[in-house]
């Protein structure tokens, strides 16, 4: 059977081209979120000061913007995706690598940071293990942002324009298969508890604060099923800011 990880690499790899046509000003730059919050506003990685000394790895970079704002504002940056495919449309030059969450190449404590843009958690089966290799590379005091789909937009259909709540906050997987019965996309919704317990009290976490951004008043743009009908009314996005214990 094939697993959660090999499925959505080969989705990712086959998908890598329409994603990047569909979001060009999304991934043009360092954004957070659907919402468009972007870094050099938000300094959730912290203050010029302290990433220009940091070791920074981003968690499923796919074509890797964020990275790519990074390499003039930290010590180092780096990133890995599973999608080659992904990969491919990154800027040339990056340090990037092909890698899956679950098994990282990286010396244990050798990053000061690791975030994750909307990458790899969604589509993590065993978040807790993918939690404990992200710190298992981060040095104790190091910091670990990540920011998801919040977990009340699970219970609305994949359109930006339906109000209706239509599913269970309390089914935690969405699997597509193929002709064939073989998994071929598989995403994992995770209630707001199941994130402080993976983090806080199981992952060796201290969440320090958790953004919901708001819907700019001058963003137009529909991103899935991200759209200012939805967004005026509940969010669409959560960041957690959490510090390695």
């Amino acid at each position: 059977m094939q697993t959660p990880s090999r499925a959505n690499q080969s989705f990712w790899d086959n998908d890598a081209a329409a994603y990047h046509a569909a979001h060009p000003r999304y991934l043009s730059s360092f954004y957070w979120c659907p919402e468009m919050l972007h870094e050099a506003d938000a300094h959730l990685l912290g203050d010029a000061a302290f990433l220009a000394a940091a070791r920074v790895l981003e968690i499923g970079c796919g074509s890797a913007p964020c990275t790519a704002w990074l390499q003039d504002k930290a010590g180092f940056a780096t990133g890995f995706d599973i999608s080659r495919g992904m990969l491919s449309h990154a800027p040339s030059g990056l340090p990037l690598v092909q890698a899956d969450a679950l098994v990282l190449p990286y010396a244990d404590e050798s990053f000061d940071i690791a975030f994750s843009a909307f990458g790899a958690f969604p589509f993590i089966a065993d978040l807790a293990a993918a939690l404990a290799e992200v710190r298992r590379v981060l040095r104790p005091g190091g910091r670990l942002v990540i920011s998801a789909t919040h977990p009340m937009r699970w219970i609305f259909p994949d359109d930006p324009l339906n109000l209706t709540a239509e599913l269970s906050y309390f089914d935690r997987a969405y699997l597509e298969h193929d002709a064939d019965g073989n998994l071929s996309y598989a995403e994992f919704h995770r209630t707001l508890g199941d994130w402080v317990r993976a983090l806080q009290t199981r992952g060796g976490f201290l969440i320090e604060d958790v953004l919901e951004p708001e819907w700019p008043q001058d963003l137009d743009i529909t991103w899935g099923q991200w759209s200012r009908e939805r967004g005026e009314i509940f969010p669409g996005s959560i960041i957690f800011i959490c510090t390695a214990v």
